[in-house]
């Protein structure tokens, strides 16, 4: 595809910057990319020993409550899972100091919001140890909350950060690090079948179910973003395909992603919910970003070019609009639009991707205070904080196996 693509309409710039960075050519790419791969010589690869101990000044001198990857300790100890994933003593040090396993408190099950998040890292982190009694624990204790989570009688979301997805993650995560897997096929098709069952209903409910097989809602509204809404849950449910009949993927997920497109803005954007009529966000959560995921792994699913078509749509959205102004997280900043590039990259190989991820890593690096529009709450943690874009150049030195932590198995 032509590579040199007009600035799309952009009616909220008050949400971003403009992009000051050349768009791809050859000539501007030599100097940041060889081989298919970042070159020794970037600004994100000669600066990142000397970023990484500047956050790791930050970290160290950080304490909280928050047992969470999204915004609290096991996010941070992900990070440092990243750093050093087969350092025996790293690996201790994670367990210990950042996943918090005395203090969970059974309250919430996602991978990013609740206590399914550290028990799977700990997992992980102690199948790599032989540490099988902390293994079984761990194992025990996401268990335990399968009952739960398979049950369609309650009022438990679908969704990435609270819901049935976010749980499905963990599973997931946990049985492509181990092995054997520990949890059955049947416990994971239980959780399918679950999301299924209840995205069915709630399109029935509404009366929606003509056009949509599939619809969920969070909080009384149809969020369709990477987070709350059914781009993020479509996306998982393709990851986890293998669980799926093949009726269930043509019947079922295929009508779902087309009646997604047809709420796509004149901008080449997505709305963050139905009947949200502004076109505002362009962040992982919300818009665009999510919509890049569900149709890149479609594309792999099923092979269909409209879906590399609309996800190289995305990608040029994310480009020119997303130098966010609420700064530089993977949640809701240009860490999070910098993976798209590199969600591009791997499902393209076309340089252009890994350029503009590699100037938008560039952005992070290179990030002030003084364009920080929207402060942190939490300015240590993986998805509102520092450790995010830390994890992101860390990641990007692999471009081709880089993964959004918490989203892409």
């Amino acid at each position: 595809m032509d590579s040199s693509v007009s600035q799309p309409l952009s009616p909220n710039a008050k949400y971003h910057f403009k992009n000051e960075y050349d768009d791809y050519t050859e000539n501007n790419a030599k100097p940041h990319i060889e081989n298919h791969t970042v070159s020794a010589t970037t600004k994100i690869t000669s600066k990142l020993i000397k970023k990484w101990e500047s956050t790791l000044d930050e970290v160290e001198n950080w304490t909280s409550t928050d047992s969470t990857v999204y915004t609290g300790t096991a996010g941070v100890g992900l990070l440092f899972f990243r750093k050093a994933p087969n350092d025996t003593q790293n690996l201790r040090n994670i367990r210990k100091k950042y996943l918090q396993l005395e203090q969970l408190k059974n309250r919430r099950i996602t991978f990013l919001c609740g206590d399914a998040g550290p028990l799977s890292l700990a997992a992980v982190i102690s199948y790599k140890l032989e540490d099988k009694k902390i293994f079984d624990f761990c194992i025990r204790k996401l268990m335990a909350f399968v009952k739960v989570v398979k049950s369609t009688e309650g009022e438990l979301p679908n969704e990435y950060l609270y819901g049935r997805a976010g749980f499905l993650f963990a599973l997931l995560y946990v049985n492509k690090h181990v092995s054997p897997p520990p949890f059955a096929e049947s416990v994971i098709r239980s959780i399918v079948s679950a999301i299924l069952f209840s995205g069915q209903k709630t399109a029935k409910n509404l009366k929606m179910d003509k056009d949509w097989p599939l619809m969920f809602e969070w909080h009384s509204s149809k969020y369709l973003g990477a987070a709350h809404g059914l781009s993020g849950i479509i996306y998982l449910l393709l990851q986890a395909r293998q669980y799926l009949t093949e009726e269930e993927l043509t019947t079922i997920i295929k009508p779902t992603i087309a009646s997604l497109s047809k709420t796509r803005f004149p901008t080449g954007n997505f709305p963050s919910s139905i009947g949200a009529g502004k076109d505002k966000y362009v962040q992982w959560c919300h818009g665009a970003p999510g919509f890049l995921y569900m149709y890149c792994e479609a594309y792999r699913a099923f092979g269909d070019t409209h879906y590399l078509y609309a996800a190289e749509k995305c990608a040029d959205v994310i480009w020119f609009r997303g130098i966010v102004k609420k700064g530089y997280s993977l949640c809701h900043g240009v860490a999070g639009n910098a993976y798209c590039f590199l969600e591009m990259f791997q499902t393209t190989k076309a340089e252009r991707h890994l350029y503009r991820a590699i100037k938008f890593a560039e952005y992070c690096l290179e990030y002030t205070k003084d364009r920080e529009e929207c402060v942190p709450d939490r300015p240590v943690s993986l998805y509102e904080g520092i450790s995010g874009p830390m994890y992101l150049l860390l990641d990007i030195q692999d471009p081709v196996n880089a993964k959004f932590p918490g989203f892409t198995l």
